[in-house]
């Protein structure tokens, strides 16, 4: 009771709401409310002897009024000071459990400004608002937007205006000049039925503004082939029955797991003269009454297998003017274009050859499953392509808030600004919740928060042309991303639906997510975290996907060694049919999400900033450094499989058995010292150095990032990579005469060094590495 009294008399103003570590005007802008002492407990003594020795005739009198004042400050002083600290301790119990459940420390850790993990998770979730998000969605995707337009212009200088008034620490803009392709102005694009003269007898209607960005220009004509999703598989189902796409053009549907650009390669590869994709209604709704695409719309998606300006490759186009252009290999050699449902059907309803395995039967009308490539009537299709490539400005915005402790750390948000489309979800959403979370931690800042390190917002240009404006940045800024980049996070495409989240990231970030899923409410669900649902619905593993190529992600894992993760919200038993169609209206987004756009951009919001917290919080950054060992191990078992018939031909696979071993030992060994260091150590920091690089030692040093961009052994394209090599290897048993064992040798030899150096760099110090062999 002392100590209460003590606190008590030490300031004749108290505000309740600073105690709690949450302002009225946190909560909805009223006048904040204060419990204020009129006088100190000294004025009160003073006051009671004045009224004994004036009242000394009446001593009973007296006493009994000293008692009953005595009482009654005593109960005032006792209640005050219960509500005082038992408010504080509130707090303080919020942040001890949600820390615990979340594996974050609950004590105030240096540079945080004595605030606690709980407290800024509470102040966090108090100042995101759903409403800002709604407008900003409706105000991105209010038409289109591509890049170079004047509409894109306008856009770019709002979210620059947006960025100033946040007064962040640094806000500026970055531009450069890229190749983009655009459809002809006055040579529109063309479908031909044309007969065995090759005269054209009716023409197949197409929009002149459903391109594919980047596809080869020109005229092929030829017979129809369908390839269902054009996946790897699809072609060798057709090789298997003897059905050739050589010189023909290959029909294939949306979707499937694999981009525009993939199935374009692989038409390519298989020999065919030219592609048309389109969507079947078995993969996208196509009731407009129900929510679903009209049968005359295509869906529209770049082509070329990679990412960034494909005539930079692997370098940056500040100075364009400068460097001769160099074509990128991922650019493709034959013509493509998107077509609508209705195109696809008048095609394949003509078409002869043998019958489609069950699983590729879509659900076009008057369509039989055949895959032909003969016309019953002995007609071919003409098709043509005028795309024009043009150079283009581009305009990169970033706003920064600067750590406070490691202010050369950055922890990196970032999402899509361009749509060829208005874009609600392709642009919008990201851009809202971008905007909205800048908004949130720089308020934060503001009451308090002081972030370790430091936070990056940034939104992208040209991303609907393969991540250009993010990829071009990462490779102005290579040298020094992979020493001063903790984590980036895409939130691009963010919102789809309400139902599942999925998760395309890099393994090192799995423990963060895992923590925040069981922090954040569902969108849907109320009461219930995303984790606990999850595991309702089979297993909260199943959010958890690999890193996809289009995914905003992709490059800053793959090319540049930078932890990266996508988040997306989507529907249980359907897809958001309208991205990348003229179609993706906010009013379209809302109908689906039942009026919840709000609500689930919060969300999304939240999960995003909760780990964002904590990488600004922590002193040694929460990384799963182990996690690697896991995706070699998988790998080093299909090796054991194969020993004997490895060592038949001279190959041993013990060197990848024991690079894997060094790798996960050290890996091992620099997670018990970080598990049992003083985080109040300075020194303990220096641990962040190493967990830095983990993701760039696994960026081949043997490739050139001018040839093959993404080095990335487990996440990257290319011979070097660890899915090629486990190809190769199961050639062994499904066709051992295509088995190169040359090519073999060099494939094991330099995924096994890339291993090896980056357990080398993990042990820390040359005389802790023991290479005696």
């Amino acid at each position: 009771m002392d100590t209460m009294r003590t606190r008590l008399t030490q300031s004749s103003s108290v505000s309740l709401c600073r105690s709690v570590g949450v302002s009225e005007e946190e909560v909805g802008g009223a006048q904040q409310v204060e419990v204020r002492f009129m006088t100190s407990e000294a004025d009160e003594d003073s006051d009671i002897t004045t009224l004994v020795m004036r009242h000394h005739h009446g001593y009973r009198r007296a006493g009994a009024l000293v008692c009953v004042f005595a009482v009654v400050i005593f109960i005032t002083a006792f209640l005050l000071a219960h509500a005082i600290f038992s408010g504080r301790d509130s707090c303080s119990q919020e942040g001890e459990e949600e820390a615990q459940r979340g594996g974050g420390a609950n004590q105030p850790k240096d540079g945080v400004a004595g605030l606690y993990l709980g407290e800024l998770r509470v102040m966090m979730r108090r100042l995101l608002q759903d409403e800002d998000i709604h407008r900003t969605v409706s105000r991105v995707s209010r038409t289109s937007h591509p890049p170079g337009s004047a509409e894109g212009t306008v856009l770019a200088s709002d979210i620059l205006n947006r960025f100033r008034k946040l007064q962040l620490d640094h806000t500026w803009t970055e531009s450069l000049y890229a190749t983009l392709q655009f459809p002809h102005r006055s040579r529109s694009s063309s479908l031909w039925l044309v007969d065995s003269l090759g005269v054209m007898s009716e023409q197949i209607p197409l929009n002149p503004s459903d391109f594919c960005p980047y596809s080869a220009t020109g005229s092929t004509t030829g017979g129809v082939v369908y390839a269902n999703y054009g996946r790897p598989e699809d072609f060798n189902w057709l090789k298997s029955v003897g059905v050739s796409v050589t010189g023909s053009v290959v029909v294939m549907r949306v979707g499937g797991g694999v981009s525009f650009a993939e199935k374009v390669w692989l038409a390519e590869k298989n020999g065919a003269g030219g592609a048309l994709i389109y969507p079947d209604p078995a993969d996208l709704p196509q009731d407009p009454r129900r929510l679903g695409l009209s049968t005359h719309t295509a869906v529209s998606e770049h082509v070329h297998l990679g990412s960034g300006d494909p005539f930079t490759p692997g370098f940056p186009s500040f100075n364009h003017t400068q460097f001769p252009p160099i074509r990128s290999s991922g650019l493709p050699l034959i013509p493509a274009l998107p077509i609508t449902a209705a195109a696809a059907s008048k095609l394949l309803s003509q078409l002869s050859g043998p019958p489609c395995p069950p699983s590729w039967r879509g659900r076009l009308p008057y369509v039989r499953c055949v895959v032909g490539p003969e016309f019953s009537s002995g007609q071919r299709v003409k098709m043509s392509v005028h795309n024009v490539m043009t150079p283009v400005l581009l305009n990169n915005i970033f706003s920064s808030l600067e750590g406070r402790v490691e202010p050369d750390q950055y922890i990196i948000l970032g999402a899509q600004r361009d749509s060829l489309g208005p874009g609600a979800v392709k642009s919008g959403v990201g851009t809202a919740i971008l905007l909205e979370l800048a908004r949130t931690f720089s308020t934060m800042v503001k009451r308090g928060f002081s972030p370790r390190r430091s936070l990056l917002f940034v939104s992208w240009d040209a991303g609907e042309f393969g991540n250009v404006g993010a990829t071009e940045w990462l490779e102005g800024y290579l040298s020094m991303l992979h020493l001063k980049a903790v984590a980036y996070f895409s939130l691009d495409q963010a919102i789809m639906g309400d139902d599942i989240l999925s998760v395309y990231s890099s393994p090192l970030l799995v423990d963060l997510l895992d923590a925040a899923i069981k922090q954040v409410e569902h969108p849907k669900h109320g009461g219930q975290t995303i984790y606990s649902q999850a595991e309702r619905e089979g297993g909260s593993w199943r959010i958890m996907k690999p890193l996809y190529l289009n995914s905003g992600a992709y490059s800053f894992t793959a090319f540049a060694g930078v932890p990266a993760m996508e988040l997306r919200f989507s529907e249980v038993t359907r897809a958001y049919p309208f991205i990348n169609t003229p179609l993706d209206s906010v009013s379209r987004l809302q109908e689906v999400l039942g009026g919840r756009l709000g609500v689930t951009g919060r969300s999304l919001g939240e999960l995003v900033g909760e780990m964002v917290l904590r990488l600004t919080y922590d002193p040694v950054l929460p990384l799963r450094i182990t996690s690697y060992g896991q995706s070699v191990l998988q790998f080093s078992a299909q090796l054991n499989q194969h020993a004997a018939e490895l060592q038949s031909r001279g190959l041993s696979p013990r060197w990848v058995f024991s690079a894997r071993g060094d790798y996960s030992r050290a890996a091992e060994s620099l997670q018990r010292t970080i598990d049992d260091s003083d985080l109040h150590d300075p020194s303990t920091s220096r641990l962040n150095a190493r967990i830095m690089k983990v993701e760039y030692y696994f960026l081949s040093q043997y490739v050139s990032a001018v040839e093959t961009p993404f080095r990335h052994v487990i996440h990257g394209r290319g011979n070097h990579t660890l899915s090629a090599l486990t190809e190769h290897l199961a050639l062994l048993t499904s066709d051992p005469g295509r088995f190169d064992e040359k090519r073999f040798r060099r494939q094991l030899a330099l995924f096994t060094w890339t291993l090896q150096g980056a357990a080398n760099a993990l042990n820390g110090d040359v005389w802790s590495i023991h290479n005696a062999h």
